[in-house]
Parts: structure tokens; sequence; C-alpha cells
């Protein structure tokens, strides 16, 4: 089959590699009819995220149609379902799947002991995303393998395009879970950094749970006016002093709610303060850029709450620690939980609260994989979100 592979930093390629098989009596195997580039697959492809073998199969945002199952899968999963995948990967019998908190499980990763060396404890199994998340084939391909399948999909029995249901698999989730962590309460400012696809879904998610006024922060013109065709505020971080803005915008006491949805690779308005934290990255005394969350805090009203879903890798330097403890902050994060939102998200999907297919602007065959991978990495072309079609 056709598989788009990772093949060293800076380069994916579309390769010839065996079809995938039954390798348990839970698997299955899927058939992508879609699949997606997620902005977490460009940290691989920089090379932030370690134990990336060249040939492993990239992608975590897939669905498709079930073409075979293993013999101990659950009856009520058949051959033929429609179904999407969620990127973690989820026992639901340990204590934290007990919990929902999905991608915090502690059996699907067989790589658990590198992962527990750089974070404490492990974490889930993912698809498509390192060897640190156990290695599992990714989605960018003709056809995947479904780890313990009957737990880990979600069964698509309306006729809803594929658009309307793929970013089940991942973005959707987690820009509501984003929002969701904020406990927005009425007449809330939630202001969110990064207008990138899970950004404009943690401002849509924010507006569907009360929020009053929603506040976009990017640099790119394009991905603001996105955030801005929905009615929400935004602001240029290039030409725009964001604490400044964002007291302006609220009265002088900040935002109620901040989301970071940039992460560790987030740039900054002020040519010195990136610097700083490019050539820390260059000498290897830090990992992660860690400009977003250090505004989110600084910016965010005392006794607030600052959500990260923008993915962090390793280490950050210069942490605010002062600010967040003498002003009562609450500081929440997690790779997202998705099993614990696809239905409900469907459900607003289907009352046709929240709209999906907004930000997709480029559709393409999976064998330019590696052109999307380059409109999506350097904005080319207005490029917000890249839908594959195998």
């Amino acid at each position: 089959m056709k598989a788009n592979c990772w093949t060293g930093r800076n380069s994916v390629e579309v390769l010839d590699v065996p079809d995938p098989s039954i390798l348990s009596s839970r698997d299955a195997i899927v058939k992508i009819t879609s699949t997606a580039i997620c902005g977490s697959d460009l940290h691989l492809v920089d090379g932030y995220v370690p134990t990336m073998e060249k040939g492993d199969i990239l992608g975590h945002e897939f669905m498709g149609e079930v073409v075979e199952v293993g013999p101990g899968v659950n009856p009520k999963l058949r051959v033929g379902d429609r179904v999407v995948v969620p990127f973690p990967i989820a026992c639901g019998v340990c204590a934290p799947c007990r919990a929902e908190l999905y991608s915090c499980c502690e059996n699907t990763n067989p790589n658990a002991g590198i992962s527990e060396k750089l974070f404490g404890h492990p974490t889930a199994g993912i698809y498509g995303y390192s060897h640190l998340t156990g290695g599992f084939a990714g989605g960018q391909a003709e056809y995947a393998r479904v780890v313990l399948a009957d737990a880990n999909v979600l069964k698509i029995d309306s006729d809803l395009t594929d658009e309307q249901v793929l970013f089940l698999s991942d973005i959707l989730p987690t820009g509501y879970m984003g929002a969701e962590m904020c406990d927005i309460q009425g007449g809330d400012v939630v202001a969110v950094w990064g207008a990138g696809p899970v950004g404009q879904f943690a401002m849509d998610s924010a507006r569907v749970l009360g929020a009053e006024k929603v506040v976009a922060i990017d640099k790119e013109p394009y991905r603001l006016a996105m955030a801005a065709s929905q009615g929400y505020e935004t602001i240029n971080f290039e030409d725009t002093d964001v604490r400044s803005a964002l007291l302006g915008l609220t009265g002088g006491r900040g935002p109620d709610k901040c989301i970071d949805a940039v992460g560790l690779e987030a740039t900054h308005g002020a040519s010195h303060v990136q610097l700083y934290d490019r050539a820390k990255q260059a000498v290897r005394s830090e990992t992660d850029r860690p400009h977003a969350l250090r505004q989110a805090i600084m910016s965010c009203r005392s006794g607030g709450v600052v959500s990260v879903i923008g993915v962090y890798g390793g280490l950050i330097d210069k942490f605010p620690a002062g600010a967040w403890m003498n002003r009562s902050l609450t500081l929440r994060t997690g790779q997202c939980h998705v099993h614990k939102y696809m239905k409900p998200l469907l459900g607003l999907i289907e009352q046709g609260k929240i709209d999906p297919t907004r930000i997709i602007t480029h559709r393409l065959p999976l064998t330019e994989a590696p052109k999307g991978y380059d409109l999506f990495k350097n904005k080319k072309d207005h490029c917000e979100k890249v839908v594959l079609k195998p």
C-alpha cells in the first residue's frame, strides 16, 4: 500500500510499504477514506519529538471503513462499519481510562519505559507519533491497523460527510477540551493564542460554552481573517503588544480565561525574545519555545484559568512561576482525552452548532502528502488545514 512516511528531519515521502495485518485478536484493519495533516505532525517533521525512525508512517487523524476484524473484537463492530479513530489508544479498563483520562492510559504504550524517563510516567500509545508513544503506524496511508478496535473507534451511522466528522479524531475534541478546562461562565472573555485549526475550534467551543467575547491571537493575516469571519476579536502579535491590547479589551483586568493552542514551536513578535529561545534550543539547553504560554500567564486576570492544549515535549526556560502562584492562576493541561468528547461533539455537529468543515482550505490525494506538508508548514497559499484522500 501507499503511505506517507517520515524519512528524516524536514523530509516526508509517500512510499510503498507492507499492508497492515491483524496482530492481536482485538485488532481491526480500516481502509482509510480521509486523513489529515495536524500541527503536531510538524513537531515530528521539524525534529522536536525524539525517537522517530526512517520509514515511520505518519498521521493520527484518520477515518475509514472496517475491512477486517480480529476474532476477539466485540461483535458490535463489523466489517463495513464506517468509523473515526481517536488519536490516543485506550484500553478502557485501567484507572486513568475509568476516570476518562484516556490519553494517560497505562496499558497501550509498549515503549512506556521511554516516555517514563522523559515525563516521569508513561503516556498512552498514539498513532503515527514516534516510538516515544509506542511506534504505532499512523493513518496517512491507504490502510491502518486499529488496536483494541472495539474500544477505540466511533461508529458513524448517519450520512454526515467525512469532512464533517474526520476532526473528531483529534483537533475538534482538543479545541473543545481546551475551552472546557476553562470553566467558562457567562460574560467571560476568553483569549486564544494560535488561530490554527485547534485554536479555531477552541474559539468555537468557547462560544458554544457561553463566552461573551473571544479573542484570537496570531500573526498570520489569513488565520486572523478566518477568526474574524466568525465574529471573534483579533490581535496580530507582530504589530501589537498583546498584553496591552488585552487589557484594553477588558477594562484593564485581563481575559478571564486564556487558551494556549500553540505549544512548543511558538514565535514571538519581538525579535530579541524570539532569538533568545531559538538560541537556547540550538545549544540543547531547552527543547520548547514557551512564548505563548508565558504571555498567557502574564495576561490572564488574577484568579483566572490558563488552559494549555498546545503540545509541549520537554523542557522550557523562564516559566513565570511567580505570576502563576502569586495571582492565584489555575493552570490546566493535557493531551486530549478524545474518547470522552467524540459522541457529544458528534451531537453538536448534527445540531449545526459547530461546523468542522469551515477550517479546511486544501484537499489533496495521499500521493501529494509532501506538498501538503510544505503548504501547511510554510503557510503557503493561506493553508489552514489539509485533508488527504487515499
